[in-house]
């Protein structure tokens, strides 16, 4: 079988080494497709030249072909099965014009809450769209989306053995809509110690709550990447997941990382079908759902008692469900199948 994974745009490289969700998906399923035995080209210009010569690289992206052109003739005789691609792709028509003469199928997976698709972008057996949680499910449910749970890797990321870790960790970019604050407050209301890993999107935010980010229990790491972003996960007693109340998660890559490094999640939730619902199970983590009604502090209060019963979980059994539950190959061999 004949893979090709394309990248886009954007400002990460592919694969990633810290941040960048849909560039960490993609690569995961580059992984999971090579676990599985298939020949996968890595198509576009922004794909990592360092990349083992096992990879083959080809620095071209469909939208940028004319179909007939000598390039596009090329790209149909190399006999495609599969294309996997970002989530806007089916929907854009140059994209589309080119993809239409290759004969393959295309699979991609929302990680956008709001994007909207054209008409007839997905057909369900040939071009396929993916969802996380019933959440998102229902409103991309007019393109028939496919529940799955999405797997996220970067570059250097291995994980080590699981063992029981110490304080606490949050993981994401840092703004209003990921909700640090409320995970520092937790931490807070029970005396212990949190790490807050990621980059900061909103500085306006930040300086909101800045007496809490300031507070003596919190360390602030910065962007991690490689080994030093998987370390953070598994030298964690529990991962501290929140959001905020008015915001979709559509395919968040931090539970997948959390329970293949063995660290179970305690999960602040608005509303049920979430994406920690569809993640997270008794044995991996506490999903802790209230109503948005209530205010910050109810809701730290509450997140604090989930983190508490999530604490006692054992970190061997979280990693070995969080290597089955989000394995590379079980996620690409998902992808590659007609329903």
């Amino acid at each position: 079988m004949l893979v090709g994974v394309c990248d886009f745009p954007g400002s990460y490289a592919f694969p990633p080494a810290g941040y960048g969700g849909i560039e960490r998906w993609l690569w995961a399923v580059a992984e999971g497709a090579r676990a599985a035995g298939a020949d996968v080209h890595l198509l576009g210009p922004l794909w990592r030249e360092d990349l083992s010569a096992e990879w083959i690289r080809k620095p071209l992206r469909l939208e940028n072909l004319e179909p007939g052109s000598i390039a596009a003739r090329e790209l149909r005789a190399a006999g495609y099965d599969l294309l996997v691609v970002g989530h806007e792709y089916p929907s854009l028509p140059a994209w589309r014009r080119v993809r239409e003469t290759l004969d393959c199928d295309v699979a991609t997976f929302q990680h956008n809450p709001n994007f909207q698709h054209a008409e007839g972008a997905f057909d369900e057996t040939r071009t396929r769209l993916y969802c996380y949680s019933s959440e998102m499910a229902e409103r991309y449910a007019a393109h028939k989306p496919i529940p799955e749970l999405a797997v996220h890797l970067g570059l250097g990321e291995e994980e080590p053995s699981a063992v029981a870790g110490r304080d606490l960790v949050w993981l994401g970019r840092i703004d209003a809509e990921k909700a640090p604050h409320l995970a520092v407050r937790a931490a807070q209301i029970l005396g212990r110690r949190i790490r807050i890993v990621g980059p900061v999107f909103d500085a306006d935010y930040v300086q909101r709550h800045k007496k809490l980010f300031a507070a003596d229990h919190v360390e602030w790491t910065g962007e991690l990447g490689g080994r030093a972003k998987t370390a953070a996960f598994r030298d964690a007693a529990v991962f501290v997941y929140t959001y905020a109340r008015t915001y979709v998660e559509a395919g968040a890559a931090v539970f997948g990382e959390s329970l293949r490094a063995g660290t179970p999640v305690a999960a602040l939730a608005w509303r049920r079908g979430t994406c920690a619902e569809a993640a997270l199970c008794d044995r991996t983590g506490t999903v802790a759902t209230l109503s948005p009604d209530e205010d910050d502090e109810a809701a730290a209060e509450t997140l604090a008692a989930a983190i508490t019963r999530t604490a006692d979980l054992d970190h061997a059994e979280v990693q070995a469900i969080g290597l089955q539950r989000f394995d590379p190959l079980r996620h690409y061999r998902s992808l590659a199948s007609r329903p």
